[in-house]
C-alpha cells in the first residue's frame, strides 16, 4: 500500500512538473491594462481606449533637474536631451534648446513648404535684403555661434521659425538656452515610443532615462524628478507587486500555522497543497492553450480567486472519521462537494459572460483550476492520505463552540429585518452609490500628483482630459480642417479659455497650402538676381549662399510632403500619434493644455469646422465604466438564476435551495450596505469581490444545510468551515489594510462577505433546532 501511494505521489508530481515546463515555455504575459476594459461601443469610447495607451498625452514624461547653479543644471538638461534623442525608446525630447535635427537632412529643403513665411512674404530683393541685414546684426549677438552654421543654407532662418512653431505655445522661461521652472529647476519633456499603459515599456524607458542621467558628468550632486502617466503606471505596478508579495508571504505563513494547528500533521499540510497546485498549473496551461497572451492581472487575481479551491482538501481532511479511510470519506462527501464545485464555476461564468477580454481569461483560469483541484481532491488525494487520521470532532472546545452556536436564537422571520436594514442603509448612505471615476482608485501619493500638476502647468504639457478630434475621408482633409482650427484656438488662448494647443497641421500643412507656398518660390535665375541685388552694401560673398539657392530650387520641384514621407523625420512619430487611419477614414487628434473653459473651446471648435469636436476623456471613461458595470450586473443576474436552478436540482428541493441561497444573497447585500454606510462608492472591483465572497459563502451554506442527524458530523462540518473562514480572513483581511485602493476594495469586501456569510449560514441552517435535541 505504501508503495502504491509513493508511486501515485511521484506520478502526480511528475504531471505537475510537466505542466510547469509547459507553462514556463509557452506562457506569454501581457501588461496592457485595456484588456480589463470592455469593448468600446461609441466612437468616443473607442478613441478613449486608443488614447489611454497610444495617445501622445499618455506617452509624455515630465522631467525636472534640481541641484547646483543654473549653468550646471542647463548642462545636465542638454546632455540628457542629447542622450535621449539617440535612444530608440523615445520619439521626441524637448527642453527649450534648438535641435537642428528635428528635420531629416533630406527633408530640410521642405522647410519652405512647412514654414508659414511664404503665406505673407516673397523671396524678392526687399525681403532678402532685410533678412540679410538682420543676420549681419545677429552675428554680433550671443547667438552668433549658432547662426554661423545656419547662415549659408538658411539665411531667412526658416529652421528656427519651424522650431519655434513646433515648441509648445505656453513654454517655460528659457535660461542658459534651456527651459527653467519658476522654482529654478531645469525642465524637459520626453515622449516614449512605448504605450502609456504598457508598464514594461514604460519601466524600460524610465530606466534608460535614469541611466542616461546618471552617466552625465556632475549628475551625482543633482536630483531628478519624473512624473507623467507612464511613470504613474510603473509606480502603481511596482507598488501593487510589492504589497501583494508581502501580503502573500504573511498569509502563507499564517495558513501554514493554521493548517498545522487544525490537523497537527505536516503530511496533511503538504499533501493538501497538491490539489491547489494542480488547479493553478492546469488553469495557466489552459490559458496558454486558449489565448496567445495572458495578462499579468489575470494571474494575480486568478490565484486569489482560486483560493476557493483550498476548501476542497480542507473538507476532506476535516470530515474524516476515526478508523475510516480517506477514500470512504470522500465518497460520502462527493455529491455535496461536486455541487459546491459546480456552483463556484457557475458564479465565475459571470466573468466570461461580461465580454471583457481580461475577465474572460480570469473565468477560464478559475473554472479550469477549480475543476482540476476538485477532481484531484476526489480521485487522487484520498489515495495518498494516511490510512488512519485523527477525528477532529473530538477536538477540545469544538463541541462547546457548536453548542453555543446552536443556542443562538433563529427566528424564521430573520431575513425580514435584515432585508429592511439593508434597504435603509443603501437608501440613506452618504455619497454616490457607484464609483465611475477610475482616477479615484489611484494609490499615488498626493504630493506626487501635486508635483505632476505643477510641472504640467509650467511646461504647458497636454491636458490628460481633453482632446480635439477631427475625422475625414483622407489625411489631407484632416490637415485642412486642422488648419481652420488654428486661428479660432489662438483666439481662445487670447481669451484665457485655453493655455495652449497642438495641431497636426502645425507639423504638416495640407497639400493646398504646400502647393501655394511652393508656387511662390522663385526659380533659380530670379532668386539669383534678387540675392545679388540684396547683397549690395553687405559684407557677404554671394557664393556663401549657394546651399540656400540649391534648397529653394529643390523645394520648387519636390513632390509635396505626405504623412508617409514626413515619417522619416524625427517628428514623424509625433505626427503619427496625432494623425492616423481608422478603417475607411482618418482621425486627427489635437492635444490641449490648460483648458479653463471647456464649453467656450467646444463652441469655437464646432464653429470653425463641423468635423471637429472636443472630446472629454473623463466623460467617455465614465460612460465606459457604466456600460462595463451594466454588462457585469447582467452576467451576475444570469449566473444567479443558473445557480438557483443548479442548487435546486442538486438538492432536489426548493426549500433546501432557499436555505443555501438565502444566506448568500442576504450577506451580499449586507456587505454592500455596510460599505455604503461607510461612504464607500461601489466600484467594478467591489463587484468582482462580491462574486468571490458569494462563491465562498455558498460553500458554507451548502455544508451547513446538510442534515446528517449526527452531532459529531456536524462538528466536523463546523471545523472545516471555521478553518476555511480563518484561511480566507488571513488573506483578505490583510488585503483590506493595503494602501492600494483596488486591493483594499477587494480585501475589505471579501473579508466582510466571509464574516456575514458564515454568520448567516449558521443562523439560517435548518438543522439547528435538531442539534439542540442531542
Amino acid at each position: 500500500m505504501r508503495g502504491a501511494r509513493l508511486g501515485l505521489l511521484v506520478a502526480w508530481i511528475v504531471v505537475l512538473a510537466l505542466l510547469g515546463v509547459l507553462v514556463a515555455t509557452q506562457l506569454k504575459v501581457g501588461t496592457d491594462l485595456r484588456s480589463f476594459m470592455p469593448a468600446p461601443t461609441t466612437p468616443d469610447q473607442k478613441l478613449l481606449m486608443e488614447q489611454v495607451g497610444e495617445g501622445p498625452g499618455s506617452r509624455l514624461l515630465l522631467v525636472a533637474i534640481d541641484g547646483g547653479d543654473d549653468a550646471a543644471k542647463a548642462s545636465l538638461s542638454r546632455g540628457l536631451a542629447q542622450a535621449l534623442r539617440k535612444d530608440p525608446a523615445f520619439t521626441q525630447v524637448v527642453n527649450g534648446d534648438f535641435d537642428v535635427g528635428m528635420l531629416d537632412s533630406a527633408l530640410l529643403p521642405y522647410r519652405y513648404l512647412l514654414s508659414p513665411t511664404l503665406d505673407t512674404e516673397s523671396f524678392d530683393e526687399a525681403y532678402l535684403a532685410d533678412q540679410l541685414q538682420q543676420r549681419l546684426d545677429d552675428l554680433g549677438s550671443p547667438a552668433a555661434t549658432l547662426l554661423k552654421g545656419l547662415l549659408p543654407r538658411d539665411p531667412t532662418l526658416e529652421t528656427l521659425k519651424l522650431a519655434e512653431r513646433w515648441t509648445p505655445v505656453r513654454s517655460p522661461e528659457v535660461r542658459e538656452g534651456v527651459w527653467f521652472s519658476s522654482r529654478g529647476e531645469a525642465l524637459l519633456l520626453a515622449q516614449t515610443r512605448g504605450a502609456g499603459f504598457d508598464p514594461g515599456a514604460q519601466e524600460q524607458a524610465i530606466g534608460q532615462l535614469r541611466a542616461a542621467f546618471a552617466a552625465l558628468p556632475g549628475s551625482s550632486g543633482s536630483h531628478l524628478t519624473i512624473t507623467g502617466p507612464g511613470y504613474f503606471t510603473v509606480m502603481v505596478n511596482a507598488q501593487t507587486r510589492d504589497e501583494a508579495d508581502w501580503i502573500g508571504r504573511i498569509s502563507t505563513i499564517g495558513f501554514i500555522v493554521l493548517m498545522l494547528a487544525a490537523y497537527r500533521s505536516v503530511s496533511s499540510l503538504l499533501l493538501g497543497a497538491l490539489p491547489v497546485a494542480t488547479g493553478a498549473l492546469a488553469g495557466i496551461a489552459m490559458l496558454t492553450a486558449c489565448f496567445p497572451e495572458v495578462h499579468g492581472i489575470t494571474l494575480a487575481f486568478g490565484f486569489t480567486l482560486l483560493g476557493v479551491a483550498q476548501e476542497y482538501p480542507i473538507r476532506l481532511l476535516s470530515h474524516r472519521r476515526e478508523g475510516e479511510s480517506a477514500v470512504a470519506s470522500v465518497r460520502g462527501l462527493w455529491p455535496l462537494l461536486l455541487t459546491a464545485i459546480a456552483s463556484a464555476c457557475i458564479a465565475y461564468l459571470a466573468f466570461y459572460a461580461s465580454g471583457v477580454g481580461g475577465l474572460k481569461q480570469l473565468a477560464v483560469f478559475t473554472i479550469t483550476g477549480l475543476l482540476a483541484a476538485g477532481f484531484s481532491t476526489r480521485y487522487a488525494l484520498p489515495y495518498l492520505l494516511p490510512e488512519h487520521a485523527r477525528d477532529v470532532a473530538g477536538m477540545p472546545g469544538l463541541a462547546a463552540f457548536r453548542s453555543w452556536l446552536d443556542a443562538l436564537p433563529r427566528p424564521r422571520w430573520l431575513p425580514i429585518p435584515i432585508a429592511a436594514a439593508v434597504v435603509a442603509m443603501i437608501v440613506f448612505a452618504p455619497g454616490p452609490f457607484w464609483q465611475n471615476d477610475l482616477s479615484a482608485l489611484t494609490p499615488l501619493p498626493r504630493d506626487l500628483l501635486m508635483t505632476d500638476a505643477r510641472l504640467r502647468g509650467e511646461l504647458g504639457a497636454p491636458d490628460v482630459r481633453y482632446l480635439l478630434v477631427v475625422q475625414a475621408k483622407t489625411a489631407d482633409a484632416v490637415l485642412t480642417a486642422s488648419a481652420k482650427l488654428e486661428p479660432r484656438l489662438r483666439e481662445q488662448v487670447a481669451a484665457k479659455a485655453l493655455d495652449g494647443f497642438e495641431l497636426p497641421s502645425i507639423y504638416l500643412p495640407d497639400l493646398a497650402t504646400q502647393r501655394a507656398r511652393q508656387a511662390k518660390l522663385p526659380d533659380r535665375p530670379t532668386l539669383d538676381a534678387a540675392l545679388t541685388a540684396a547683397l549690395q552694401g553687405l559684407p557677404f560673398r554671394k557664393d556663401l549662399f549657394a546651399p540656400f539657392v540649391d534648397d529653394v530650387e529643390t523645394a520648387r520641384a519636390a513632390p509635396l510632403l505626405t504623412p508617409e514621407m514626413f515619417a522619416r523625420s524625427p517628428l514623424g512619430q509625433r505626427l503619427a500619434a496625432m494623425l492616423s487611419a481608422r478603417g475607411d477614414h482618418w482621425v486627427g487628434l489635437s492635444t490641449l493644455s490648460g483648458v479653463h473653459d471647456a464649453a467656450a473651446v467646444a463652441a469655437a471648435v464646432a464653429s470653425a469646422d463641423p468635423s471637429a469636436r472636443l472630446l472629454d476623456l473623463k466623460e467617455a471613461s465614465e460612460s465606459l465604466v457604466a456600460a462595463y458595470r451594466t454588462r457585469i450586473l447582467h452576467a451576475v443576474l444570469a449566473a444567479t438564476l443558473l445557480l438557483f436552478v443548479t442548487i435546486t436540482l442538486a438538492l432536489r428541493s426548493i426549500r433546501r435551495a432557499w436555505h443555501v441561497l438565502a444566506p448568500m444573497t442576504l450577506a451580499t447585500f449586507l456587505v454592500l450596505a455596510v460599505e455604503r454606510m461607510a461612504g464607500i462608492p461601489v466600484s467594478l472591483f467591489h463587484l468582482v469581490a462580491l462574486i468571490l465572497a458569494a462563491g465562498l459563502g455558498l460553500h458554507y451554506a451548502l455544508f451547513f444545510e446538510r442534515d446528517t442527524g449526527d452531532p459529531a458530523e456536524q462538528r466536523r462540518t463546523l471545523h472545516a468551515t471555521v478553518v476555511c473562514v480563518i484561511a480566507a480572513l488571513l488573506v483578505f483581511g490583510m488585503l483590506a489594510w493595503s494602501s492600494i485602493p483596488v486591493l483594499r476594495a477587494i480585501g475589505l469586501t471579501v473579508a466582510l462577505g466571509v464574516g456575514f456569510h458564515f454568520c448567516l449560514s449558521i443562523l439560517m441552517a435548518p438543522h439547528a433546532r435538531q442539534d439542540r435535541l442531542h
